[in-house]
């Protein structure tokens, strides 16, 4: 089942490319992608489903459209569009990374330790972390760190392998402590956000820009810290980043609901219009895969992971959430969520939701690891 939705994402992907030029889609509303300039955090992951229909199917228009959303990021890159965020590694790990990965062309290599010297320039001594948005000492963001950015120090990760530049770990590790630390509660559950002084470096509070409340656990946050840690494990072998990973896990997977499909906060309540958060499951899924590769043949964690991963697929595959029977539609699953609690909410195709369920179904058909790490 899961090489028939692959083939069905690539065939969409396929009719997308010409939909969408060369705008960028986030999420959907009335079933039609959204479109944008290269001006926002999500666009990487465009870049991400080109590159791995191209794995998939070797046609080579994916491959040109893929290109060509790389050289709009190193326009991006060069021009300084929206770059006042930790989302690079969200962006440049997809794109020019994917694209060295697969091509090992040289200039997409170095466009993308070029990101990789941006995203270190957000990093605050003070407070021993990276900063999330904005300009340094910026009055509402500065001394935030928040639970996405786990998916964002992979890109420094790479830049200390390929460069071995000590700082690019050192920054990477210790913003990854800091999050094990500051994001991730005593009931294994996490914040979105968290605050520091910024001229002290004094831990303030946890907080939330996409959850429900600021003591709730936003859905996909939590998915960001499973795959974030096992990321930072993979790359460092730090044991503490795969007991931090399990944990968020086991938290995550003993609260599916029915159907498989997670709520877009594990606190919210829940009625008959509570949003779900399908990418939520497409994020969980992909680490909860990596785990699996990492373990052990005889860790005790692998058999509830496996069926934990083979839950949030099937959910996924379901028709109420997958778009195998709609040809027409133009995303791969339905009732993503963004920004529900600000009332930004389509409940339908999200662009990162579509990259990681691709990501997902391929780690099943290919043992595909994403772009994460060469």
């Amino acid at each position: 089942m899961w090489k028939q939705a692959i083939e069905d994402a690539v065939e969409k992907t396929r009719l997308n490319i010409e939909r969408f030029g060369d705008a960028y889609p986030q999420c959907s509303k009335n079933d039609e992608y959204m479109l944008l300039p290269n001006a926002n955090w999500t666009n990487g992951f465009w870049s991400g489903i080109l590159w791995l229909c191209y794995e998939y199917s070797g046609d080579e228009v994916f491959r040109t459209a893929a290109r060509r959303t790389v050289d709009s990021f190193k326009e991006r890159l060069d021009q300084q569009i929206k770059m006042d965020t930790h989302d690079i590694g969200f962006l440049f790990s997809l794109s020019s990374k994917a694209q060295w990965m697969i091509d090992k062309d040289p200039a997409a290599k170095q466009l993308t330790l070029d990101a990789a010297d941006m995203l270190m320039r957000r990093w605050r001594s003070t407070t021993g972390v990276l900063q999330a948005w904005g300009p340094e000492g910026d009055a509402s963001n500065g001394g935030r760190m928040i639970i996405d950015c786990l998916m964002n120090l992979p890109i420094l990760y790479w830049a200390y392998e390929m460069t071995g530049k000590q700082s690019y770990l050192d920054v990477a590790t210790n913003h990854a402590n800091k999050s094990r630390r500051f994001l991730v509660r005593g009931d294994d559950s996490s914040y979105h956000t968290f605050y520091f002084d910024q001229e002290t470096g004094e831990a303030l509070r946890g907080a939330t820009q996409q959850g429900y409340t600021n003591g709730s656990t936003w859905t996909r946050g939590q998915a960001w810290g499973i795959y974030g840690f096992t990321l930072s494990y993979k790359y460092t072998k730090d044991p503490l980043y795969l007991e931090t990973a399990l944990r968020m896990t086991r938290f995550f997977l003993d609260r599916l609901p029915e159907d498989k499909v997670v709520y877009w906060d594990f606190d919210a309540p829940i009625h008959a219009d509570t949003n779900r958060d399908s990418s939520a499951n497409a994020i969980a899924a992909c680490g909860i895969h990596e785990m699996l590769k990492l373990l052990p043949a005889d860790h005790d964690a692998r058999g509830w992971l496996q069926k934990g991963f083979d839950d949030c697929m099937s959910g996924l595959m379901d028709p109420e959430y997958s778009t195998i029977q709609e040809p027409e539609a133009q995303g791969f699953i339905k009732h993503g969520s963004y920004s529900v609690r600000k009332g930004n909410n389509p409940d339908d195709f999200t662009i990162w939701g579509d990259y990681f369920y691709l990501e997902a179904l391929m780690r099943m058909e290919r043992g595909h690891k994403g772009y994460w790490y060469e």
